[in-house]
């Protein structure tokens, strides 16, 4: 099972090539490491199920998440072209894809982002993020938002 991962929202003129390259080392290497630390055993023994956390968003975009989105889009693609060559060997790969799930980690990514001063962004887009994009997301995730129990099951 990998659950790895790591959140980013914001406009993306504020985000360094530098940050998006650590989103998706998490993101998306992250789970390429991990399929093949196990593949060769599972390949082997011809048998095995990875199980691999992504997000809804690895499958519609979302304003102000396209970075993020970006890299759960690459672990959709990797996973479900994996899946088929793996067949032959009885290996197979579930993706978890939950919307909004109420947690710390949401919550302490918004906290962050809403003192960001968000540096390469026009103020428009700022005023966006900040006075639109922000209360509805939170709106979203306390009215929404699921349990990771829920998740779970």
């Amino acid at each position: 099972v990998n659950n790895a991962g790591v959140g980013h929202v914001g406009p993306v003129e504020s985000i360094s090539v530098e940050e998006m390259k650590r989103i998706f080392e998490t993101n998306f290497f992250g789970v390429v490491r991990m399929v093949q630390a196990v593949l060769p055993e599972m390949k082997r023994r011809r048998s095995g199920h990875i199980v691999v956390i992504s997000s809804v968003m690895g499958l519609q975009g979302i304003v102000f998440n396209d970075v993020y989105a970006a890299s759960k889009f690459a672990v959709e693609g990797f996973c479900e072209s994996l899946a088929v060559q793996l067949l032959q060997f009885n290996v197979f790969i579930s993706m978890i894809e939950p919307g909004p799930v109420n947690t710390d980690f949401e919550l302490k990514l918004m906290e962050e982002v809403s003192r960001s001063e968000f540096p390469g962004a026009d103020p428009v887009t700022v005023g966006y993020f900040k006075d639109v994009y922000l209360p509805a997301s939170q709106e979203i995730f306390s009215t929404l938002g699921q349990s990771p129990t829920a998740v779970a099951e």
